[in-house]
C-alpha cells in the first residue's frame, strides 16, 4: 500500500459513514488498548476519524460497547493491507 491514508465508508443500517484513517490514527488506537481499556480506544478511533458532519449521528449509535468494537474491527480490517502470510512448521528434530 503506497498511500497509507484511506477513506473508508461503512454502511450502518441505512446510513453511510466515511472515515479518514491515517497510520497515526491506527497507531494511536493500538497504543491506547490495555487489558482493562478496549472500548474507549475504539470509540475514540471512530469519533476522530469520521467525517465531522456525521459525528453526531455516529455518536448516537455508539452507546453499545459491542457495536463500538464491531465497527472499529470492521474499519481496521478494511484499512489493513491484503498480505498473505504462511507460517512454516518448525523442525521437530533437535540439532546437536
Amino acid at each position: 500500500m503506497s498511500d497509507q491514508n484511506a477513506d473508508i465508508t461503512l454502511e450502518i443500517g441505512e446510513e453511510e459513514f466515511t472515515f479518514q484513517l491515517t497510520p497515526q490514527d491506527v497507531t494511536k488506537y493500538f497504543n491506547a488498548i490495555t487489558q482493562n481499556n478496549k472500548v474507549a480506544p475504539g470509540h475514540n478511533l471512530l469519533m476522530t476519524t469520521v467525517e465531522q458532519s456525521r459525528r453526531a449521528s455516529l455518536k448516537a449509535l455508539l452507546g453499545n460497547p459491542v457495536m463500538v468494537m464491531q465497527l472499529a474491527g470492521t474499519l481496521l480490517e478494511e484499512y489493513g493491507p491484503d498480505v498473505e502470510v504462511v507460517v512454516k512448521k518448525r523442525s521437530s528434530t533437535l540439532s546437536a
